[in-house]
């Protein structure tokens, strides 16, 4: 990881870049560095990339996990001078210059990228999470569909009907893309994909829950493509409750206190599934960037509020991009005030480009970072629109004006989505079980995977069941 070595004693020494986090914003950087005269590492603690937009579709049964991951190594093998390194960053001291690793290794560096993403944020309710599962990683997504289909399995055995009902509720919390992604999938489940798999029970009785805090769905979207979502989601059988918020999530269900007109003010739904698409915060290594007086300051949400051009200020070689950044977008040639870049894929992705571009020019160039940070442009954001989908030939689109809904939003949505995939293995396989689901109504990666240590914490999730 060190200095190349060199035959000429004044050589200046080749610079160390570390990047830490494989997502979007990772993966884009490296990519962009790979002409770049640097030694490049890059460190997370998973071999896989994850094509975060499409968990849900793990997490519903419709694709397996592999058909959104890949190994980091395969996606970076023709960046020749990058190495990957397997393990976790547990803080950065600023001063020294050093990435420290959890096996207690330090990795100098001469520019550093942080790019970690974000994790669940439950709102000073830790003890939730047990409850209520979020969704960012693969691990999350198969225990999402590990708990939705075991709430079947329990439902056909139950010789109480009130557990029995507890057990085909689905509460989700959180109205955004993927809260509204996952109602519909689940409705669709129970309704077009195993009716006929089961004896006991009338599957397309589940009741499917949806909770939004703001008055609307969607709330990122135009506010008439969140009432189309609503629309279409109640057709098909989705409860929608907005302008409601929950104040309790237990094992037994959900406390939600809602100020809608028409709606109960207190109310506790019975449920066994509840799942969380709420809130997000950033890395905790936002935190850890320690080391001397200069430490960047946080958000609410912990992410680390950077300059204009995406690095920390008093410390212009570190850059953080992505979920991580409290990032603002310059309008060249206009006057009205940076906006906030949103924390999505191509938010990070831009970032990543965006930042390798400057290393590389400024490395070209020979300039060190504290001498060129007064000249380097501002991040300018990009946006190409905003999806979700809701169901079998139902989506909504917003992209610059045009606003789109029902098939032709649908279709858009899952051409993009397939043509960002990171290799052509994974594009090819998605079209395929897409339009097989399509064709026969199906969801075939339907397999409950009991977590390794279940018997030994007393899960009686998987005991067997007899009528």
């Amino acid at each position: 990881m060190g200095t190349s070595p060199t035959n000429s004693p004044t050589a200046a020494p080749t610079p160390n870049i570390v990047i830490v986090g494989g997502g979007f914003a990772g993966l884009a950087a490296a990519k962009h560095l790979k002409h770049t005269p640097a030694n490049i590492t890059l460190i997370d603690r998973r071999n896989h990339h994850v094509f975060q937009p499409l968990l849900y579709q793990v997490a519903t049964a419709a694709i397996s996990p592999a058909d959104i991951a890949a190994p980091i190594r395969g996606a970076l093998r023709d960046v020749r001078n990058c190495h990957v390194v397997l393990a976790e960053v547990t803080r950065v001291d600023l001063a020294r210059r050093e990435v420290m690793l959890d096996s207690n290794a330090a990795l100098p560096y001469d520019y550093l990228i942080l790019a970690c993403g974000a994790t669940h944020s439950y709102f000073n309710h830790p003890e939730w999470e047990a409850i209520a599962p979020g969704l960012k990683s693969l691990e999350d997504a198969t225990e999402i569909r590990r708990r939705i289909l075991l709430a079947f399995e329990r439902a056909e055995y139950e010789s109480s009907e009130e557990l029995r009902r507890a057990a085909l509720t689905f509460v989700i919390i959180g109205g955004g893309p993927t809260g509204v992604e996952l109602a519909g999938a689940i409705k669709e489940i129970a309704a077009t994909t195993i009716p006929r798999d089961f004896r006991n029970i009338d599957t397309t009785t589940t009741r499917v829950v949806l909770i939004e805090g703001g008055p609307k769905l969607l709330p990122a979207f135009a506010p008439e493509l969140g009432d189309r979502a609503k629309r279409d989601l109640e057709r098909m059988g989705v409860e929608v409750l907005v302008s409601a918020r929950a104040t309790d999530v237990t094992a037994n269900g959900v406390r939600i206190h809602a100020q809608g007109a028409g709606q109960a003010a207190d109310q506790f739904i019975e449920s066994q599934n509840v799942l969380w698409a709420a809130g997000v915060k950033a890395s905790p290594l936002g935190a850890a960037l320690v080391g001397d007086a200069t430490a960047p300051a946080l958000d609410h949400a912990g992410r680390v509020i950077v300059t204009p051009n995406l690095s920390l200020p008093n410390h212009p070689e570190v850059f953080v991009v992505g979920d991580m950044a409290a990032a603002t977008s310059a309008h060249p040639g206009k006057s009205s005030q940076p906006k906030p870049v949103p924390g999505v894929a191509q938010g990070a992705l831009q970032g990543g480009a965006f930042v390798a571009k400057l290393i590389a020019r400024e490395l070209q160039s020979a300039t060190s970072p504290s001498t060129a940070a007064a000249s380097r442009p501002a991040f300018v954001y990009r946006d190409k629109g905003s999806m979700a989908t809701i169901g079998r030939a139902k989506a909504v689109a917003e992209i610059g004006a045009l606003k789109l809904g029902g098939f032709i939003a649908w279709a858009l949505w899952g051409g993009i989505h397939v043509a960002f995939l990171i290799n052509y293995r994974n594009r090819l396989s998605v079209l395929a079980k897409w339009f097989w689901n399509w064709l026969l109504f199906a969801r075939d990666a339907r397999l409950i995977m009991q977590p390794r240590a279940h018997e030994s914490r007393g899960d009686t999730s998987s005991r067997t069941l007899s009528p």
